[in-house]
């Protein structure tokens, strides 16, 4: 017989569950990679803040729509998704019984994380260090020997060219999608039309059949074409980043459609391909020569979107920063840039997307720095962020310590021996 979950500690109106408790521990060793090992005292006391500051952002009446949360639920499908390889895999991998049961799961945690960070907002508005704060902290730090280590971090600047299918190869498929579109609409099967023609790889398990939400991870043009039909409609052939693409409407059940979808990727030759490597090869040779410099040859070259008016600059998807730790970046960037020095530019290389994009590229190696104790000068503004928090987390302190004292909180008797740095068992009342 399983044991049934118990409430450990009601905080206000927010309760903590055993099970809250063991994820909450289990997750923060994961993120850690096992280097945080942290007790069940510990970590009860954490959650109680959280539990805290969520109960009075609903007495202030902070404002969380359910745009932002589902924004936050949609990055972690995502992110989750890119892990495991599949939705259907992280569904199964968290013990859930569908994608709806996950999302539900998903919304409340990020709805009261939305909840806590925009109440730590509030309390801390207006708060700010000045530079001889920021002194007086590093000196503090250096005065204990305990001057955070920084991990060796590089800056890095792209050009890249994309290879494009010919004209005449965009309207052969646009040619070949029409056909398949009237002859499924004269009777023949969409499922075996799919197995045959489409370069989607899972068509050859499902026949290209899918479910569609507003909310789902499919790109936009997809899901405005799958809203856009009536059932049994099949749709003109239309672009996205995969390629070109058909749709069939099966059924609608409730917000959801059942389509199915052929794709065919324009083919692009291989001359193409060594076209753009010969031109960014001249661009690279251009660059070393001083003809033009990097960031010029950005703005008249490059076609990444993303980075072609930032002087090409990369970020990292991870901190939404320009800086990268070597120990944290992706594997095939990292095995790119590893030999490259400071001011230094790789040699072209070839790169395709997941959706089937084939380009050349060229990084150039912005600034580097080797992992080292924090210095005050050249590390400031990361000494000047770690001496803000700390006056953000004693003001969260101070606030807490407040507010604790009009707030009812039960604690369960197993937690009895814990020793919390906050008076959350009100024992000097």
């Amino acid at each position: 017989m399983n044991k049934i979950d118990g409430v450990d500690v009601v905080v206000g109106k927010n309760v903590v569950l055993s099970s809250d408790i063991a994820k909450f521990k289990l997750d923060i060793e994961q993120r850690s990679e096992g280097k945080i090992k942290i007790s069940d005292c510990e970590m009860l006391e954490q959650l109680m803040l959280q539990k805290l500051l969520s109960h009075h952002a609903v007495i202030d009446s902070v404002l969380v729509t359910e745009t932002e949360v589902n924004s936050a639920v949609d990055r972690n499908l995502a992110y989750f998704t890119q892990q495991f390889g599949s939705i259907e895999k992280v569904v199964k991998e968290y013990g859930f019984n569908d994608l709806k049961d996950l999302r539900t799961e998903l919304f409340s945690i990020e709805k009261e994380n939305a909840l806590v960070a925009k109440e730590q907002q509030k309390i801390n508005e207006g708060i700010d260090v000045t530079p001889e704060e920021v002194r007086i902290y590093y000196n503090g730090l250096k005065n204990k020997n305990e001057l955070p280590e920084f991990q060796a971090e590089i800056e890095l600047s792209q050009i890249v060219l994309y290879a494009t299918p010919t004209k005449e190869e965009i309207d052969r498929v646009i040619k070949k999608l029409s056909k398949l579109k009237k002859e499924i609409e004269a009777g023949a099967s969409f499922k075996l039309k799919a197995v045959l023609n489409s370069d989607d790889p899972s068509a050859a398990q499902n026949g290209g059949q899918m479910s569609v939400t507003k909310d789902s991870q499919f790109i936009k043009e997809f899901k405005e074409v799958a809203f856009s039909l009536d059932v049994g409609q099949v749709s003109e052939p239309f672009k996205t980043l995969f390629g070109y693409h058909i749709i069939q409407l099966h059924e609608i059940k409730g917000k959801t459609r059942i389509v199915s979808h052929i794709l065919i990727q324009p083919e692009i030759l291989d001359s193409k391909i060594q076209e753009i490597k010969e031109k960014i090869e001249k661009i690279r040779k251009d660059i070393i020569d001083g003809k033009i410099t990097f960031e010029e040859a950005v703005l008249k070259y490059s076609e990444d979107k993303d980075t072609k008016n930032s002087e090409g600059m990369i970020v990292n998807p991870y901190t939404n920063e320009t800086r990268f730790d070597l120990t944290r970046m992706d594997p095939s960037l990292y095995a790119r840039v590893i030999n490259t020095k400071k001011g230094e530019i790789t040699d072209p290389f070839y790169d395709e997307t997941q959706q089937g994009e084939k380009m050349y590229k060229i990084i150039l190696m912005k600034d580097r720095t080797l992992t080292h104790k924090a210095d005050l000068v050249n590390d400031y503004v990361k000494v000047q962020k770690l001496a803000l928090q700390k006056k953000k987390e004693e003001n969260i302190t101070k606030w807490a310590k407040n507010k604790i004292e009009d707030t009812y909180i039960k604690i369960s008797d197993k937690y009895n021996k814990c020793v919390f740095q906050k008076n959350w068992k009100k024992e000097n009342e």
